[in-house]
């Protein structure tokens, strides 16, 4: 053999709506996160993808900052939620798609009360 079979054909792109995707998906999942809040409007929304989904990312050298909005539940831990926000989205990102994560900037805009049955 050759070794050609060990090097790609071609390439992959990824389009930035999946990054999108699979750090707010991620979010969602750890407990304690109830729903992503609304990203304040300005400026800057325009140049950033993400913005009304409660995402923010930014690629710069092939390197990943993300900021999430979250709502967090009323009865959950912050310290605790938003560090496990930060290492499970950041583990994601690089684990799906291989690109390095210069950090995940956890924002908590609010808390939700649970719903109580009448």
């Amino acid at each position: 053999m050759d070794g050609s079979q060990d090097r790609p054909i071609g390439s992959t792109t990824i389009a930035p709506g999946v990054l999108l995707t699979i750090a707010r998906l991620t979010a969602l999942g750890v407990p304690g996160v109830t729903g992503m809040a609304r990203v304040a409007g300005g400026v800057n929304r325009l140049f950033r993808r993400g913005a009304s989904e409660g995402v923010r990312i930014e690629v710069s050298d092939d390197t990943v900052h993300v900021d999430l909005f979250l709502v967090l539940s009323a009865q959950a831990n912050v310290r605790e939620v938003s560090r496990r926000v930060q290492a499970e989205v950041a583990s994601a990102i690089e684990n799906m798609v291989g690109m390095p994560v210069a950090a995940v900037d956890v924002h908590v805009e609010d808390f939700e009360e649970p719903q109580t049955a009448e």
